[in-house]
């Protein structure tokens, strides 16, 4: 079967693609389909997101192992398309380049028969230019007074005195000098 996305920046403007992929295709390979439909070089680390019906952002599917011990984490090559998503669970987050964070909404919009002579992955449909950057993410608790819970920031002259400033490096296991 193939699948077919239809891939949103997160933008003020309408800015997608559409775009065709076989669901035994690993999220790697719509990695792939995603940064050469919107024009990215490919250089900048990735990641998807599962998230529930309405984004909320989930598990990270990364593009490399970031764990501590080599082969603990799944990545986007060790997931099929169809492993993820189906007619039920039709949202995935994906997020390029961790500097300017381009964020994109991908749901799943059909599932169909392979059409013959086709290649997949195939960009089906192209709508809107590409900003030069991406647009400023605003991260933000729901309710501003929970941010910092129950801090305190009342500190009284014996607890100013009691703190070393910072200089006292030999605690920490390297000396002040030491690059």
């Amino acid at each position: 079967m193939v699948y077919k996305f239809r891939v949103i920046l997160d933008a003020e403007e309408d800015i997608f693609r559409d775009i065709a992929i076989q669901e035994d295709d690993t999220l790697e390979d719509l990695h792939n389909a995603i940064f050469n439909a919107f024009g990215f070089d490919g250089m900048e680390v990735a990641s998807f997101y599962t998230c529930d019906e309405t984004w909320n952002q989930e598990d990270e599917i990364s593009l490399f192992d970031t764990g501590d011990e080599p082969g603990e984490q799944k990545i986007m090559s060790d997931y099929a398309l169809s492993d993820l998503l189906d007619a039920q669970n039709t949202k995935i987050i994906y997020v390029y380049d961790f500097i300017q964070m381009w964020t994109f909404l991908v749901e799943l919009a059909a599932i169909e028969e392979p059409q013959s002579g086709e290649s997949y992955p195939a960009l089906l449909f192209s709508h809107g230019e590409m900003p030069d950057e991406a647009g400023e993410k605003i991260f933000e608790a729901e309710n501003p007074d929970d941010l910092y819970g129950d801090y305190d920031d009342d500190y009284d002259e014996e607890d100013l005195d009691n703190l070393d400033g910072g200089d006292n490096f030999e605690d920490y296991g390297f000396e002040e000098n030491w690059n």
